[in-house]
């Protein structure tokens, strides 16, 4: 595969089949992405892997945290709380064509929650990863995760894996922090599903739409 390939089969995936993914393979996979570009080298990522007990032990104590309705103080503002036009249409176009897949209409706000809630259980993956960052780093060695967040999910694709990156996890950093031992001075960016995908999961059938380049491209020549 090469790696335009990757790029074009690359997406968010919200329904995975349970098999195992072996773990010598996802720690081959993190390992080579950090390969991605950093300024300066910094490689400001840590990077926590989670399968098996420990997966189903977290899995768990969230769902029961959510039957509660028990909330935490985000890590950070994961979307700007003014957000507009387009970035605002763009997220929420994205969401009613997956709810439209999924047969749940606007009005049902309960269904909607109830599916949303699929997101912290990594939608039935079997592995999953954790990324976090120290508190001093800024808005540059963000882009690092990014970059390096990337990096792993083409390198899953090559390897016929499926992936959703999920900065909804920032919304409990207290218990995904004591799931994973995070030091204070790290803060949690996001969380990762990464498994096989379920082709059957009608969620599955959603492929997000890109903006027209000429949206937000510029060419001086």
């Amino acid at each position: 595969m090469i790696v335009s390939e990757a790029i074009a089969a690359r997406r968010s995936v919200r329904g995975f089949l349970p098999n195992p993914v072996d773990t010598e393979l996802l720690h081959a996979i993190v390992t080579k992405a950090a390969r991605a570009a950093t300024g300066g080298n910094l490689q400001p990522w840590h990077v926590d892997l989670m399968t098996g007990a420990p997966l189903a032990a977290l899995k768990q104590t969230i769902a029961a945290k959510l039957l509660r309705g028990e909330t935490e103080e985000p890590a950070y503002d994961i979307y700007p709380r003014d957000l507009v036009a387009p970035y605002r249409d763009r997220r929420f176009a994205v969401g009613e064509a997956l709810y439209a897949e999924l047969g749940i209409p606007r009005a049902d706000k309960a269904a909607r929650r109830s599916w949303f809630a699929r997101n912290f259980q990594f939608f039935g993956a079997p592995a999953a990863l954790f990324c976090s960052i120290d508190r001093r780093m800024g808005p540059p060695q963000w882009a690092d995760l990014g970059m390096y967040l990337q990096t792993v999910m083409l390198l899953a694709v090559e390897v016929g894996l499926a992936t959703c990156a999920q900065e909804c996890w920032a919304m409990y950093p207290e218990t995904v922090g004591a799931a994973i031992g995070l030091p204070g001075e790290r803060m949690l960016f996001c969380g990762m599903a990464i498994g096989l995908e379920d082709t059957a999961d009608p969620a599955n059938a959603v492929r997000a739409a890109r903006a027209p380049t000429m949206e937000w491209l510029t060419v001086h020549d």
